[in-house]
């Protein structure tokens, strides 16, 4: 790699300075994307590689970032598995015949990754116009996410359905966390012999549950993933927002990187789940609205936290909002790397 500070820090080895990637960093918020999504619906571009990969490298001809995730959503399995997906106007995902009893969880097909082929096609794609300039990484949605969505049908405020599934019928509901665990583990490895050069694991919803909870209903299936690509070796990032009571439990289900949000700081996250593993995090999305000066505090103070030390990946506590600043996306990286190169020199 031409530029390898972000696998660097995810193996906790010195770096000089911290690598930044943000999550969404392909978006509303580039006038590059808005005009191809003009042009083509949300699954049109995540089943296009051609265009999927114009799109992952949308903010890396743009912007110094350290890394590239492959464009997709984290809903795709769901059609091979047999759930109707369609990406409403306005509204966001629908899944049109949701899973609500036991007979609907059987039903679901166990994938292999195969059915996605177009996103290994993409991630091959992108490698090859990358040109070894930064890592790629790719991604999936963790288990209790997409239960959440496919239970829901769509979004939701407080998983009503989620959890009384898991309340009321914990058989069904292992069944369908095994079910989606078996298929994020087959479609990552798929990414993985596709050329993605590490994978992150989003559990974006998880921060809804209790630690108790966390630990009986979803833990022994994020171990499940994390076991099953150990031996692809890449580094695994662990991300979910809303969690800073459960970082000990997420470090224990896996992953060599922990994802942290904005609710905690990052030195306090950073002692809970231990100074031998990576962190990523954590600015608040909403923090680039700020007049630049604020933004530079703001960045300056995580990489106070972080002090230094081998294993930092800078990024946001979560995705990009579409109307984000663009220059003030531009102004974060260049503030990243340099406060932190005055930091490492010090």
């Amino acid at each position: 790699m031409i530029n390898d500070r972000f696998l660097k820090a995810c193996r906790c080895e010195p770096v000089d300075c911290t690598p930044v990637w943000f999550m969404r960093q392909a978006g509303r918020y580039m006038p590059e994307y808005r005009a191809l999504r003009a042009k083509h619906s949300m699954l049109e571009l995540c089943k296009t590689p051609e265009l999927a990969a114009q799109v992952t490298l949308q903010p890396i001809d743009r912007f110094p970032l350290d890394a590239a995730i492959i464009f997709a959503d984290i809903l795709l399995p769901f059609e091979p598995m047999g759930l109707n997906l369609e990406f409403a106007e306005g509204e966001g995902p629908v899944i049109h015949n949701p899973v609500r009893d036991h007979a609907a969880v059987e039903r679901l097909s166990v994938i292999d990754g195969g059915e996605l082929n177009y996103v290994a096609e993409a991630i091959g794609q992108a490698r090859r116009a990358l040109n070894a300039r930064v890592p790629l990484i790719g991604f999936a949605g963790a288990p209790f996410t997409l239960a959440s969505y496919a239970i829901e049908g769509g979004s939701s405020r407080n998983y009503l359905l989620t959890k009384q599934m898991m309340y009321c019928e914990p058989k069904t509901w292992h069944l369908l966390m095994d079910k989606f665990a078996r298929v994020i583990t087959g479609y990552l490895r798929q990414q993985i012999k596709a050329g993605a050069q590490a994978i992150q694991l989003f559990d974006s919803w998880v921060g809804c549950l209790s630690v108790g909870d966390y630990v009986e209903y979803v833990l022994p299936h994020v171990q499940l993933i994390f076991e099953g690509l150990k031996r692809e070796g890449v580094p695994m990032i662990h991300f979910g927002t809303g969690t800073s009571a459960m970082l000990r439990q997420m470090r224990a289900a896996g992953g060599d990187v922990i994802g942290v949000d904005w609710r905690i700081p990052l030195d306090e996250a950073w002692e809970i789940v231990g100074h031998d593993t990576a962190v990523q995090g954590n600015l608040d999305p909403l923090a680039l609205y700020a007049p630049l000066p604020e933004v530079e505090r703001r960045v300056e103070d995580i990489l106070r936290r972080a002090a230094g030390r081998p294993g930092h990946i800078f990024n946001l506590g979560h995705g990009i909002l579409p109307t984000t600043p663009i220059e003030h996306v531009a102004a974060a990286i260049d503030m990243v790397h340099k406060l932190s190169a005055r930091q490492v020199k010090s």
